[in-house]
């Protein structure tokens, strides 16, 4: 059994991922909102992007620009790797959990607010030339 438990775990090594990645968590904007800006951006190179989110004039950019800007400082930082030939390999933004709330309404009554909120991963890579 644990033959098996440690060759699992070199695999696990072995097959992990290693480019440049930067995740932020529980960000209190809708996932839906922020993959808009995130169809902008992917594919593009890591300067290009940050000037398109910075002339977009949505909530989401400031966010995005923010974990991008991080996954750029863990490729230089951690992996020795130049800002200008790093381009946005990935990037995509799964619904975080969904805070209920209550607002009061007409009559003693409520409705149901759903404030929704999304975790953003954006994984950059070198350029290939």
């Amino acid at each position: 059994m644990a033959k098996r438990i440690r060759e699992k775990a070199a695999k696990r090594i072995i097959n992990k991922d290693n480019r440049p990645s930067a995740i932020a968590k529980f960000v209190r904007i809708s996932s839906s909102k922020v993959c808009i800006v995130m169809d902008l951006v992917r594919g593009k190179s890591y300067r290009e992007a940050c000037a398109i989110l910075e002339n977009t004039p949505k909530a989401a950019s400031p966010l995005i620009k923010k974990v991008m800007d991080s996954a750029a400082a863990n490729a230089e930082n951690n992996l020795s790797l130049n800002k200008d030939k790093l381009f946005v390999a990935e990037c995509h933004a799964d619904p975080g959990p969904t805070l209920k709330r209550m607002d009061i309404r007409a009559r003693g009554r409520s409705n149901r607010l759903l404030l929704r909120t999304s975790h953003i991963t954006v994984v950059l890579d070198t350029i290939k030339e």
